[in-house]
């Protein structure tokens, strides 16, 4: 079985989901839920055994379609994501049927699957057209996804807010792919990355091409200064679709912009500079417009919105710095990597909040006193989720945050290395003011919370996860290597 017909697959089962909630209203939300988590699980196993030579493709796909070590590492990113995100739903079920029309919520278990295929089709793109169809697949499934418990005021303010600048910024990328066409006259990355080494290309042309291109990514992805959305869309949305939008939607971007400037900065590219420079400035200024906020944050969930603003712009900062043999990662690796640190901890942080709220405990800092003692279990899970987030060696987080950090020191941008060592050292502040709370004060009641067996069996996983790959971070490097040595070579 190749790549892409698990990826038919998602669609198949996304579309019968929905089919199947509509057409007979009788069907359990718990029948659909199994169907969603089981027909995911099976996507992943079946991935993990799918032939992954481009030759095992259907011939009208191959032109189109490329399997590299980058693309199979997102491919299988956007699978493990929207599993953990529909477990976030089943363990927010109570939530949903009070805020869900008629109490049915069917769409959040047949929509991620959708979602996930276009993902995974995008860490394939070979073209700019390829990349805007599938964006706008997981783009408009999210505007459902956001507004979808519409019963909340704060749901429904978030879902317009995400609607208006979404569509805004789909504008905006238009105009930058249309710009890049007329200037390059070609959509491919390897056509523009060719285009561009030529000096007879217009120049001024195809920077501002490339602005708007990456504007219109820049919403995508949370990057100063398109990052207002954020802290309000995150805190209004439904807690697994908060997750999704930190974790999937946040990939799916990146997974882009490792495509896009990989194109813009290839040797010889008459832009290469100043995208470089754009990089690294759009980072920094994410990376303190992201961490300065979050230290006067009281809500535990928009703390994790500035949160994941934050840890976007150290992504910019990984695009920016230049292919370096110190790990045999590019660029584009370096910010998987990071991204495979970030699934766990932010998960985990989320899922913490989930079970929470099921048992009537709010997300503000003053809700969790005393959690350590109510739950240690949970406790112990989230303090070891939030060290990993603020940077704690021997933590999935630290590792990310290493390898950004040496990727600018060895090509010596120290500005946006001060901004981001700033960033890291607010990030203790604000990411502890939970972990302190919970182990601190007297909790409300002392009733404990309960935990079930499949509740603790994850967050187990989560916590392996974090120290596996803060301890052993070959584990996640090996999947990236042979693209990264790839990228490393072919720089010189």
């Amino acid at each position: 079985m190749s790549v892409f017909a698990v990826e038919i697959f998602l669609v198949l089962l996304g579309v019968g989901l929905l089919c199947l909630e509509a057409l007979l209203p009788s069907v359990t939300r718990r029948a659909i839920a199994a169907l969603s988590l089981g027909g995911t699980a099976l996507a992943l196993v079946l991935f993990a055994f799918a032939d992954t030579s481009a030759a095992a493709l259907p011939a009208f796909v191959q032109p189109f379609h490329q399997l590299d070590s980058l693309a199979l590492f997102y491919k299988g990113f956007a699978l493990v994501a929207t599993l953990a995100v529909l477990w976030l739903t089943v363990e927010n079920r109570g939530y949903l049927e009070r805020h869900c029309p008629e109490g049915r919520h069917g769409e959040m278990f047949s929509l991620p699957p959708l979602v996930c295929a276009g993902m995974m089709w995008m860490a394939s793109a070979k073209d700019l057209m390829t990349v805007f169809v599938c964006l706008e697949l997981v783009t408009v499934s999210f505007y459902v996804l956001v507004a979808f418990a519409r019963k909340s005021s704060l749901v429904l303010e978030a879902g317009v807010k995400y609607l208006i600048l979404g569509a805004l910024s789909t504008g905006v990328l238009v105009y930058g792919i249309a710009w890049t066409y007329g200037v390059t006259d070609s959509m491919s990355f390897d056509g523009i990355s060719a285009a561009l080494a030529d000096p007879e290309t217009p120049r001024r042309g195809a920077l501002l091409g490339a602005a708007f291109l990456l504007a219109g990514l820049g919403f995508k992805v949370a990057a100063a200064p398109f990052h207002i959305w954020v802290p309000d869309v995150y805190q209004g949305a439904p807690l697994p679709v908060t997750t999704f939008l930190s974790v999937g939607s946040k990939a799916a971007g990146f997974v882009v912009l490792s495509r896009v400037v990989a194109a813009f900065t290839a040797a010889e590219s008459l832009i290469r500079t100043e995208i470089t420079t754009l990089l690294l400035i759009a980072g920094a200024a994410t990376i303190l417009l992201g961490s300065l906020p979050a230290l006067f944050q009281t809500s535990v969930k928009r703390l994790l919105a500035y949160s994941s603003i934050s840890h976007a712009g150290y992504l910019l900062l990984a695009l920016a710095a230049a292919p370096t043999a110190r790990h045999d990662l590019s660029s584009a690796g370096v910010t998987a990597f990071y991204l495979g640190t970030y699934l766990p901890m932010t998960v985990l942080g989320f899922l913490v909040l989930s079970v929470l709220r099921q048992n009537g405990v709010g997300d503000d800092l003053r809700d969790l006193a005393g959690l350590g003692r109510r739950q240690p279990f949970l406790a112990l899970a989230a303090t070891l989720g939030f060290a990993s987030l603020a940077g704690l060696p021997l933590t999935a987080g630290f590792m990310g945050k290493l390898l950004v950090f040496l990727g600018l020191v060895d090509h010596a941008a120290w500005a946006a290395l001060t901004c981001a060592v700033i960033g890291a050292a607010a990030g203790f502040y604000y990411y502890l003011r939970p972990v302190l709370a919970m182990y601190s004060g007297s909790p409300a009641t002392a009733e404990p919370i309960k935990l079930s067996t499949a509740t603790r069996a994850v967050l187990f996983a989560l916590v392996a996860a974090i120290i596996v790959i803060g301890v052993y971070p070959r584990s996640l490097q090996a999947p990236l290597k042979s693209a990264g040595t790839t990228a490393v070579h072919a720089s010189h």
